[in-house]
């Protein structure tokens, strides 16, 4: 069984982003494991494994627009199933 069900992925477009505030933020705030944050002022990539990616979208939804969400379950995914 995996500890972080959903692998959250996303794209956060708008001004002043800083990736090191970001996924200070996430690290802080949320439980989860596998973060990835990067890009620059203008556009971050965000790859977070968690039990509630709904709560990493609204956290990312404050900080600018976002898209290309994929929320993906990596344990339907371990038994053979589309995620």
């Amino acid at each position: 069984m995996l500890d972080y069900r959903y692998d959250t992925q996303l794209l956060i477009e708008g001004e002043d982003l800083d990736e090191d505030e970001i996924n200070d933020y996430i690290t802080d705030n949320f439980e989860g494991d596998s973060l990835l944050c990067v890009g620059d002022d203008e556009l971050i990539k965000i790859h977070f494994h968690t039990n509630e990616p709904w709560d990493i979208l609204k956290y990312c939804s404050t900080l600018g627009e976002i898209y290309d969400i994929v929320v993906e379950d990596m344990e339907r995914q371990s038994r053979g199933l589309q995620g």
